[in-house]
């Protein structure tokens, strides 16, 4: 292409729901913490390496009889709450700001426990109910 020479009219996304294909032999629930994996596909959260946190599941999607890209999930980044993990896990208002790490497809952890855990995204707070993560996957991919 060439440098514009006149007005553009360029397309732009809105809100903060989006789309992806979703991997194959996954069942993923409304309202589960989500991932991209290393393939470019979305995953329920889980203990493993290679994913990074996206986001919560706006709906349930079954592709576990099928191939990866058979489905398409609806996620939305932002922050929302989960379960915290228990323990030296254990995330406390000490950590605001920082990254945790993906335990489960509800659950969310202080450590990536020995490298065996994805990033989840940053924490926002902490309280009696659990830790409200920031969900940015280009920020989740450059944290530390």
């Amino acid at each position: 292409m060439v440098a514009l020479t006149s007005d553009r009219n360029t397309p732009r996304r809105t809100g903060d729901i989006s789309s992806g294909p979703v991997a194959a032999s996954q069942l993923i629930f409304a309202g589960a913490l989500v991932a991209r994996n290393s393939a470019g596909y979305l995953v329920k959260g889980s203990t493993a390496t290679g994913l990074t946190g996206v986001g919560r599941a706006e709906e349930r999607v079954d592709n576990s009889a099928g191939a990866a890209g058979a489905d398409t999930l609806r996620y939305r980044a932002g922050t929302h709450l989960f379960a915290n993990s228990a323990s030296t896990d254990l995330i406390t208002i000490a950590d605001i700001g920082k990254v945790c790490w993906i335990v489960d497809d509800q659950t969310v952890a202080k450590t990536s426990a020995t490298n065996t855990r994805s990033k989840a995204g940053i924490v926002e707070d902490v309280d009696a109910t659990g830790v409200w993560v920031r969900f940015d996957e280009a920020l989740a991919r450059v944290a530390s």
